[in-house]
């Protein structure tokens, strides 16, 4: 794989430095059963075209799609856009039509832009199903969700992950790796991103270097601490389809990348009126990945059950129990749902776990229950008004606990 050199300048001595690339990066962390390489290829190398077609596929699942249906969406278009665009929004339609929602909206009344629109629609899903992303019956296939998995992992990892040897972008209160202590010699098997720079520069100075090499290369060794069990609970409910559950996917899949990358385990709790899904905690990071993929929104809210199955989850023992929960309601389900919640969370806690909550726009009524939740769980409680940090929060968070 190729590397680029980015020079170090430490006062008036400077020192060619080898950058990972991106590819080096994330080799070895996704191992998907229906996508060829080709189109991990394609998205390292901004592929436009794959890249549209993996979120477009990503946007149809975060509506709640479960396939594509041309003929009826043509046929709302033109019958009130307004409508259609609420219950598409506008990145699947600017994806599936190759046109600005607005510029559809100034021309849907012309006949001959209509017979335009309709068959662009239709080229999109013949595409999508030559391409294996969709099946027959015009519903989503294995291997549309895995790029739609795969668009979205570099989507995140793009924010998290360190750039060559030099540094993470997002700020060192959010995101820190633990106490760095000595540092030592590298040796082969050593994470990149564990490589202390200014000391490796600083020795390859002294020694009279004017290019250094992994005999240069010093690591921090940091505290040792015991594995730490998280399990992630995103609320899947129908009021956090579209942007939510997309900000929330997100933060989903770097609470599991970076834990898994410290050796923790993750799990996966979707709920609704329902559990939706369970991933016992793992460290199968692209499991994880496709089953976040693949979450869709839909019903009410049941957090009593959600703290039920989440207790069972984790493994009895002396280790770190933690519990996230993500939301943008109260529980609505059952008699009365906020006691039993209060209850169940009172539950956890004596079994050792912890519970933080991350509250999406939370009114002040869900405020007072959340506070009232993390109290008993001994966690923290965050209101998110802006869907950008969600993935910050999430991840500082979890640094909270290990």
């Amino acid at each position: 794989m190729k590397q680029s050199k980015k020079l170090v300048i430490i006062g008036s001595e400077q020192l060619e430095v080898k950058e990972l690339s991106k590819a080096e990066e994330i080799s070895g962390k996704l191992a998907f059963q229906q996508l060829e390489d080709k189109f991990m290829h394609s998205v390292l190398e901004n592929d436009k075209k794959v890249i549209d077609n993996g979120k477009l596929i990503s946007d149809a699942i975060n509506q709640g799609m479960s396939s594509f249906s041309p003929d009826l969406m043509f046929e709302q278009l033109v019958k009130n856009y307004t409508i259609a665009k609420q219950i598409y929004g506008e990145s699947i339609i600017r994806l599936i039509s190759g046109y600005e929602p607005d510029y559809i909206k100034e021309n849907i009344g012309i006949p001959e832009f209509q017979k335009e629109l309709k068959d662009k629609i239709q080229q999109k899903i013949e595409e999508l199903k030559e391409e294996g992303f969709l099946l027959k019956d015009n519903s989503l296939s294995e291997k549309g969700v895995e790029l739609a998995s795969l668009v979205l992992y570099f989507e995140e990892l793009d924010k998290i992950v360190p750039k060559g040897v030099i540094g993470e972008k997002i700020s060192k209160r959010a995101f820190i790796y633990g106490e760095k202590e000595n540092s030592r010699l590298y040796k082969k098997g050593d994470r990149y991103r564990d490589i202390a720079l200014r000391k490796s520069v600083k020795l390859a100075i002294r020694r009279g270097h004017k290019h250094f090499d992994n005999k240069d290369l010093q690591i921090y060794e940091k505290q040792s601490k015991g594995q730490t069990y998280i399990v992630y609970a995103l609320d899947a409910s129908g009021s956090m389809k579209g942007k939510k559950i997309e900000a929330c996917k997100k933060a989903g899949v770097a609470l599991a990348y970076k834990a898994i990358s410290e050796r923790d385990k993750v799990g996966l709790i979707v709920f609704g009126s329902e559990i939706k899904e369970i991933v016992e905690p793992t460290l199968d990071f692209t499991m994880l990945l496709k089953e976040i993929t693949r979450i869709r929104a839909s019903k009410e809210t049941d957090i009593v059950s959600t703290l039920r199955k989440a207790i069972e989850l984790f493994p009895s023992g002396n280790i770190t129990k933690h519990l996230i929960l993500i939301t943008d309601a109260l529980p609505t389900k059952g008699d009365e749902p906020e006691k039993t919640t209060l209850e169940e969370a009172s539950i956890a806690r004596s079994k050792g776990i912890t519970i933080s909550l991350v509250g999406i726009n939370l009114d002040e009524k869900g405020k007072k229950l959340a506070e009232k939740i993390v109290e008993l769980g001994e966690g923290r409680l965050y209101v998110v008004r802006n869907l950008e940090n969600v993935d910050k929060v999430v991840l500082e968070d979890y640094y909270s606990v290990v």
